[in-house]
């Protein structure tokens, strides 16, 4: 058998860049899939109808464009292309003007009114200087390579969304502030949650949400056919549950979650490590589902229509409820729904004439509560007649979820709860969080620094971390 510098379990984006970053080294590397396909978050599937080709979790892909290491490859010269909508969000009331997330900054602030300035307060330094700001934001703590812009921004970005949502007058713009901060899947009187919101907002703001030509698998191919050009090695088909089958390798990178980790076999984790471990938390699962649909989504707001993702939710105060209620382990009638409607700007996503959507809310960890019928009813309060317009559908519950992908434990696509105490000290509290306490064995997921979303610095800082310590390169 081969002997390979380093092997990487997991092909999501972390996974994939870590085998990226090691194969840019010149090093010999084997990246390992248990699934017949790559792609972890980012896979695309007919899951209803032949013809209709719907985004299994990932769609909208703000992250990646803003993503430091992404933007450094050439995806584009393998196949990666993607679209952008009129506008990155709507938020429809049902009551008073919709909430918009434009494509700029300037046209955000117009629309807003009363509340632009205020907006523009949050958010601006941040859409000015994110090139600078994105090394520090998006890795491990450390010495802050742009100390002064961090700690403006980092004055608001430590508050709770509920109280940053004061600075706004409008029913419209604190909705719309809701919508950004509860992606972050916890309650928003959680303190951090307002680094979600500007984050989110800037990057729409300066590179749009955008949507990958193909499907979210559009992303894992381009990824993983650089990764062959530079001449690395990929098995699909193979679930390791003893690293022991592995061929021999110096250094192991695992793209899995702590309760993954420590089911491994013949890995030897120290006692302590293994207790510590086991104390990482995890957050709310998502109930998802698919449609195939006879036409576009009849919002009574048409611009809902043009915009990259839609938050259904109404106003702030039924946000923060239900966010705060499902993160309490209680089932919610009206939960906050995100849906996206791809064939509406990548025709390729359906047969002439028709549609997909794609939609998900937050609901306890594990729910085995069928959450169709209250995400519908969510998208028929704003589109009318959307029910009407189903062909078909497909639905994940949080365990189905969890089956798929093993990562999304009980539904967590976050690979862990991201509230205060475990945004950077992930998995554990520790200076470098990528090691385990076996010095040739580092963690990549996004249980780890930065955590979720679609951007490959988890894998990219771990590699990182490999490289320097057991092959003397520093990047």
């Amino acid at each position: 058998m081969r002997k390979f510098d380093a092997i990487i379990i997991g092909s999501g984006p972390n996974g994939l860049a870590a085998a990226i970053t090691f194969q840019q080294q010149g090093l010999s590397t084997l990246l390992i899939e248990g699934a017949d396909t790559i792609g972890g978050g980012m896979r695309t599937k007919e899951l209803t109808i032949p013809g209709f080709k719907h985004d299994v979790c990932s769609a909208i892909h703000p992250m990646a464009m803003a993503s430091p290491f992404f933007r450094s490859l050439p995806l584009e010269a393998f196949g990666l292309s993607f679209v952008k909508p009129e506008y990155a969000a709507a938020h429809p009331l049902d009551e008073g003007e919709t909430g918009i997330l434009y494509h700029s900054l300037a046209e955000t602030v117009e629309g807003l009114g009363v509340d632009g300035e205020s907006y523009r307060k949050l958010v601006e330094k941040v859409v000015t200087h994110w090139e600078g700001l994105a090394a520090d934001i998006m890795g491990p703590l450390s010495f802050p390579k742009h100390p002064l812009s961090l700690a403006s921004f980092g004055l608001d970005a430590l508050q709770p969304a509920s109280w940053t949502a004061k600075r706004f007058t409008s029913v419209q713009a604190q909705a719309l502030w809701a919508g950004m901060a509860a992606h972050g899947i916890q309650p928003l009187n959680n303190w951090t949650t307002s680094a979600i919101a500007i984050v989110l907002a800037a990057v729409g703001n300066k590179y749009g949400w955008q949507i990958p030509i193909g499907g979210s698998q559009s992303i894992a191919n381009a990824l993983l056919g650089y990764y062959q050009s530079l001449g690395g090695e990929i098995q699909t088909g193979f679930w390791v549950e003893d690293v022991r089958d592995l061929p021999s390798h110096k250094v192991l990178l695992c793209d899995i979650t702590p309760r993954q980790l420590l089911q491994l076999k013949g890995i030897g984790l120290a006692s302590g490590y293994r207790r510590r471990l086991e104390g990482f938390r995890q957050g709310m699962g998502v109930f998802k589902v698919d449609w195939a649909l006879s036409e576009k989504t009849p919002f009574k707001d048409l611009r809902c229509q043009q915009a990259a993702t839609v938050h259904l939710g109404n106003t702030y105060a039924e946000i923060a409820e239900s966010e705060r209620l499902s993160h309490l382990g209680k089932q919610v009638d009206k939960p906050f729904v995100l849906f996206a409607q791809q064939s509406a700007f990548d025709p390729s996503r359906a047969p002439e004439g028709k549609h997909t959507g794609w939609a998900y809310c937050h609901v306890p960890n594990g729910s085995k509560v069928d959450y169709t019928e209250a995400i519908e009813n969510q998208i028929e309060r704003f589109a009318p007649g959307f029910k009407e317009t189903i062909l078909a559908k497909h639905t994940f519950s949080p365990m189905e979820l969890e089956e798929y992908n093993p990562n999304y434990i009980g539904g967590d696509i976050n690979g862990g709860i991201m509230d205060i105490s475990q945004l950077y000290s992930r998995p554990i509290l520790a200076l470098n969080p990528y090691r385990t306490s076996v010095d040739t064995i580092y963690l990549c997921s996004s249980s780890t620094p930065p955590g979720g979303g679609v951007h490959g610095m988890c894998g990219y800082h771990a590699a990182r971390t490999a490289l320097k310590e057991h092959f003397g390169l520093l990047l």
